[in-house]
């Protein structure tokens, strides 16, 4: 519950600049380009420093590198409240990612290794979709804190209480059961090569960069787009839909955690549920508000169903599992951050030249194309003799070779 609550604060500090990103232009004399640059410092920070994340994770073990990345996040955060000018913003988020960095994936395989096979699942599921928890209390809490007292304090608050939770979890969370590498360099790099010239962990990644990036429009760009498209609407009415998927996906986590570990093979539980999400996103141009409300309570749960399932995965690989857990996750995030935000950047401009219709079906359609790659993972398949013998190297097969 300790990393749940931290997660939960993590997506706040994600999602509430964006809440207050108007009061930051008003403040700071930012042009759109360079709020623009606010939201994609954070990414950028993300999506470079994953891997270093899980290299270091490699060194210092999980909790220590989540803490650390903690520690970085909240002090960014606070930072960032301090802010005068928007370049010092712009660093400060880019550095707030970098903490983000490294908290998620040595977080993630923290939560794996106190679980054993065939149970970890749901503690996973529910552990990814704090995240949901966290970006809905983000926007609304976020504007609610940057109306009142200023953008100041809505991002002052975030990083006080990352801090909070770092003290607090450095008390509470349990050491790790997993064998670490020795201190050697040879021993440590053994296991990065492993890990980066996995072939399942590369297609993983590659296979739903596309649905990364549509969640990720959707989460961002769907009141912008009902502002254009559906006026009549409101503004607060479509941010109370975007509200939905958000919130959605926090029971999708546990669900798909559960599901994915019932016995079926886990790739095509991403299959089913990802090309479901990529149907509907490119439906979204076309539905008004009822069917719209009703599409995404269904997008939310599919969204958290496939996160779930897609983060457990390599906690079953041999070239991943145990000490190389957090560094074959952040690999996977890694790649989807940063070619899901290109394609973030593409969703934009083509809705610029050629509308939202024509963005929504072009990001919907890329999701479903990249799908089919998942077939070059090796197969995963949950609950059977060869699975859970194959995970049980956790504690023996890797100990065995990295000593």
């Amino acid at each position: 519950m300790a990393l749940f609550g931290a997660r939960i604060v993590y997506a706040f500090n994600w999602y509430n600049v964006g809440a207050v990103l108007p009061l930051i232009g008003t403040s700071l004399s930012a042009n759109p380009a360079q709020l623009g640059l606010v939201i994609g410092a954070f990414l950028v920070g993300v999506g470079i420093f994953q891997v270093p994340a899980g290299v270091l994770d490699l060194r210092w073990g999980s909790r220590r590198t989540a803490l650390f990345g903690l520690v970085v996040m909240g002090v960014s955060g606070l930072a960032s409240a301090l802010s005068t000018q928007i370049l010092d913003l712009i660093l400060f988020r880019f550095l707030a990612g970098v903490g983000a960095a490294f908290f998620f994936s040595p977080a993630l395989s923290l939560v794996a290794s106190y679980f054993p096979p065939g149970q970890r699942g749901p503690v996973i599921g529910l552990y990814n979709g704090g995240f949901s928890l966290g970006g809905a209390v983000g926007v609304t809490a976020g504007a609610a804190v940057g109306l009142r007292f200023g953008w100041h304090v809505a991002l002052g608050v975030g990083g006080v209480a990352l801090l909070a939770l770092v003290v607090f979890n450095w008390f509470v969370l349990p050491r790790e059961p997993v064998s670490r590498p020795a201190r050697d360099r040879s021993q440590v790099l053994r296991v990065v090569w492993r890990v980066l010239r996995s072939r399942s962990i590369w297609a993983l990644s590659l296979a739903f960069s596309g649905f990364w990036a549509a969640m990720y429009i959707v989460a961002q760009d769907f009141v912008l787009f009902a502002d254009k498209a559906h006026a009549l609407w409101g503004t607060q009415t479509a941010a109370n839909i975007a509200t939905i998927f958000i919130v959605m996906s926090f029971p999708g986590g546990p669900l798909g955690g559960w599901i994915a570990e019932r016995g079926w093979d886990r790739r095509w539980v991403l299959v089913i549920f990802a090309v479901g999400d990529g149907i509907l996103v490119i439906s979204i141009p076309f539905l008004g508000l009822y069917l719209s409300a009703g599409l995404f309570v269904i997008l939310g749960l599919f969204d958290g169903i496939v996160f779930a399932a897609m983060y457990l995965i390599p906690s079953y690989l041999p070239e991943s599992q145990g000490p190389g857990l957090a560094l074959g996750i952040a690999v996977v995030n890694s790649i989807q951050v940063l070619l899901g935000s290109a394609i973030a950047v593409a969703f934009g401009y083509i809705t610029v030249s050629s509308g939202f219709t024509t963005a929504w079906i072009f990001v919907g359609v890329l999701s479903l194309v990249l799908v089919p790659l998942v077939l070059f993972v090796a197969p995963n398949r949950a609950g059977t003799p060869r699975a859970l013998a194959s995970s049980g190297a956790e504690a023996g097969a890797i100990p065995l070779t990295l000593k």
